[in-house]
């Protein structure tokens, strides 16, 4: 029956979001039920795309992408896929109607990650777009649940939050991105000597989409605004945590936030949302 098979993909999915993200998890389950199939589908795509560029370095990389592009169209055309982490993408691009332009913005962005290692202005903004705000659309077609009034109204804080959650990535990942990997997002920066007023000059972007996208959680629906938030609440913590950190330090050592003070964030982010201090 495919609705086994259908129960198996929805389950893969799930596994991929736990072992790859805490915090994104913690969000999930906090959403409505309803939201959690279609959410965990969005995330295992994007992390099945995120760690063919990132991390199948002893693969054909390109080849890869487009195998996984290819895959994807046949299963949205077909919808059914025998890989289940793209079978059930393809059961939230239809239940949600999530369009081909935003899928195909975020692979396009993946694919910059096998040959573009610098970025200048609008190539950046090009990569934010693929990589982070779309992702966010996608995840507001499923939060709007067909309603094209809210979810044109949510859009730009949607798209404001994924930017900031990513920008946040790449501050975190620096020594990773720049050392390992030879990528360097932030147009103009130069990490050879990575400078107090050039992190200043990011975390002042970042703040700025942060307290816009604020401004659109709180009118979000509340089948989603308090997974959402917790997501929220979490990336602003961990911005905070950066801000305190040297330029220097940020450079060598990966910020983070250990599992149990998640927990103790998720209690808090829950109670602001209960009493309306968001």
């Amino acid at each position: 029956m495919k609705a086994v098979f259908d129960k198996i993909s929805a389950q893969c999915s799930k596994n991929v979001t736990r072992e790859y993200s805490t915090s994104f998890s913690l969000g999930i389950y906090f959403l409505n039920k309803k939201f959690h199939e279609p959410i965990y589908g969005i995330y295992g795509f994007v992390r099945l795309a995120d760690e063919i560029v990132d991390s199948f370095h002893d693969y054909d990389k390109p080849l890869l992408m487009e195998r996984l592009r290819c895959d994807t169209i046949q299963a949205i055309e077909d919808k059914i896929s025998l890989n289940p982490i793209i079978n059930q993408f393809q059961q939230a691009v239809h239940s949600y109607n999530i369009e081909w332009e935003l899928i195909d913005t975020f692979l396009k962005s993946m694919e910059m990650d096998l040959m573009q290692k610098e970025h200048d202005d609008q190539s950046y903004k090009n990569y934010i777009l693929g990589s982070a705000e779309v992702v966010g659309l996608m995840c507001l077609r499923v939060f709007a649940e067909g309603d094209d009034v809210i979810y044109y109204k949510l859009k730009p804080y949607a798209m404001s939050l994924g930017s900031a959650f990513q920008k946040v990535n790449f501050l975190r990942d620096i020594q990773a991105d720049y050392t390992i990997l030879g990528r360097t997002y932030f147009p103009g920066v130069n990490f050879e000597q990575f400078s107090h007023i050039e992190k200043i000059r990011i975390e002042e972007e970042i703040e700025a989409e942060f307290q816009h996208a604020l401004l659109g959680i709180k009118i979000l629906p509340s089948g989603s605004r308090g997974g959402v938030y917790l997501a929220y609440y979490y990336y602003k913590k961990l911005f905070l945590k950066i801000k305190q950190t040297p330029a220097e330090k940020v450079m060598t050592a990966r910020i983070r936030i250990p599992n149990l003070n998640k927990v103790s964030l998720m209690f808090n982010s829950l109670i602001r949302n209960q009493i309306n201090l968001l």
